[in-house]
């Protein structure tokens, strides 16, 4: 079943089709995974439960100050030149005026935004006037943006990072943001699962994404997903729907990963991702089959990008192409079926295991060449701007 994946930008959202089709580790950007009910499932008993004391009133009383309305403004924009706006949500993540966003909320097809504002809650309902912001760095990969405004004048709140390692599927959470305009508004649900593989705006996999039912919409992009104790646990980015609007699926980016790309970005203004170098292609018992592979599962290589990682360990990629119900699949190339000894059941898989690797780790991948297996050790290198 096809699935629809939207950035909760607000405007005009940004829509990327789960579809079964060539994808690419840590290399260029790729079709969307087909695995958004995998991942890691583990189960829990609920954490912080209303009849444990959860209130997310409480929460929104102590964390409100601390999110943001955030407003872009792009030029040059459509066929016309003119400007346009996007509209997101942000939290504040230190005393020295750094916010945290999504990526896509202050860029459009990769370009930055001429001009930012973000507006701050004031009393009950409204929100503040707007104040200026800059841009300090911009990761497209984790779907990360770091903001910065003057301190002076403003009383910020800064809001407490959690541990997403910890989270647990059924935890209570709750997010504030901004849906389709409607300005910090509150929403509670609890974590429905963990271990997605969420699929970042430039086609990398941005691994370990947290699942809620909490009510996510447009809008709500770079908002805060808190948990019981109002630390902040992940950064709200996408929803899963096929309608474009709320229908239980809503998903965030760890905290953990946000945290150590927020460092980077503070320090160099940019971050860097282990980069594998492929085009690959998940195979099935079944493909395998039909096209008559040495392998039963794995991800099939359709391609080896010059001067990356796997050219220089010497991976192969195929060299004729052969189509199945009208999908092509580029043959004569190696078939990774593990990687550090662990199996491989598809090019997900390898790609989120990639994204939490760093620059320079070594790993070894089995492929099947030749109806051989060979044991292959591949340094992973940095992944280039705008792959």
């Amino acid at each position: 079943m096809s699935r629809r994946l939207n950035y909760i930008l607000g405007g005009a959202a940004l829509v990327a089709v789960f579809v079964i089709a060539l994808f690419l580790v840590g290399i260029l950007p790729g079709s969307a995974h087909d695995d958004l009910t995998g991942g890691a499932v583990g189960t829990a008993a609920a954490i912080g439960a209303p009849n444990s004391g959860f209130s997310p009133a409480a929460i929104y009383q102590k964390s409100a100050s601390g999110v943001v309305l955030v407003q872009s403004t792009f030029k040059n924009v459509g066929f016309g030149g003119g400007s346009g706006q996007a509209l997101g949500s942000g939290f504040v993540a230190s005393k020295g005026g750094a916010i945290v966003t999504n990526a896509h909320v202050v860029t459009e097809n990769g370009v930055k935004a001429s001009s930012i504002t973000v507006a701050f809650r004031q009393g009950q309902d409204q929100s503040s006037q707007q104040v200026k912001a800059t841009i300090v760095g911009v990761d497209q990969t984790s779907d990360i943006a770091v903001l910065k405004i003057n301190p002076a004048g403003q009383n910020l709140t800064p809001l407490p990072l959690g541990d997403s390692s910890k989270v647990a599927i059924g935890q209570w959470v709750v997010a504030i943001g901004n849906p389709l305009g409607y300005d910090f508004s509150l929403t509670e649900g609890i974590v429905s699962g963990i271990g997605r593989n969420l699929q970042s705006p430039n086609g990398a996999v941005i691994p370990n994404g947290i699942q809620t039912d909490a009510a996510i919409n447009q809008g709500n992009s770079g908002g805060p997903l808190l948990d019981q104790n109002g630390n902040v646990i992940g950064v709200n980015e996408q929803i899963a729907s096929p309608s474009g609007s709320f229908s239980g699926l809503g998903f965030a980016i760890p905290i953990n990963t946000a945290k150590s790309v927020m460092q980077q970005l503070e320090a160099t203004g940019s971050a860097k991702h282990a980069y594998l170098g492929i085009e690959g292609q998940t195979i099935t018992p079944p493909i395998a089959q039909v096209l008559k592979l040495p392998a039963t599962q794995g991800v099939l290589i359709a391609r080896v990008q010059p001067g990356t990682a796997a050219a220089s360990a010497g991976l192969k990629g195929g060299d004729r192409t052969q189509v199945i119900q009208g999908a092509p699949y580029r043959v004569g190339g190696d078939v990774v079926t593990k990687l550090n000894g662990q199996p491989l059941t598809g090019m997900d898989q390898l790609a989120a295991a990639v994204a939490q690797m760093q620059p320079g780790n070594k790993v070894t991948l089995t492929v099947v060449r030749n109806g051989s297996p060979h044991d292959i050790a591949v340094t992973l290198g940095n992944r280039p701007a705008g792959k």
